[in-house]
């Protein structure tokens, strides 16, 4: 049995914090833990509006808390996001995440990730990067 706190999790190295000031992730489960997925609390900053594509994850994206949209690039729609929200990129679909006032979200990762992960230029995790 894995058993961690939120805030044992942010001091252990486990919180990142992105280049951009965007989002920061705590990885509550990861790779090495060996569930064959990942789960992390992220908080998206106010005001943040940042393209991401997913090409090596699949993800699933809970709305604790806040307000914003997500908006499939593919297709132009704009989706609310809310408390109670659920949003699954299913497809690895190119999307706009916005923030219009800070959000916490629990997130799914598969594959799961290593830990250290941040966007790359595309917007995507990449499979290679350092467990911590």
């Amino acid at each position: 049995m894995i058993v961690r706190t939120l805030e044992k999790a942010k001091q252990s190295g486990r919180r990142i914090v992105s280049p951009d000031n965007n989002w920061e992730s705590v990885r509550l489960l990861l790779k090495d833990d060996g569930m064959g997925f990942s789960f992390h609390i992220t908080t998206i900053y106010q005001g943040a509006d940042f393209k991401m594509h997913y090409q090596n994850h699949l993800e699933s994206v809970f709305c604790i808390s806040g307000e914003g949209e997500v908006e499939t690039l593919d297709d132009g729609k704009k989706h609310p996001i809310g408390p109670g929200t659920i949003y699954i990129l299913d497809k690895n679909d190119r999307h706009v995440l916005r923030a219009f006032t800070e959000m916490t979200m629990a997130c799914v990762f598969n594959p799961a990730l290593n830990g250290s992960e941040v966007h790359n230029a595309q917007g995507a995790y990449e499979l290679t990067a350092q467990s911590i």
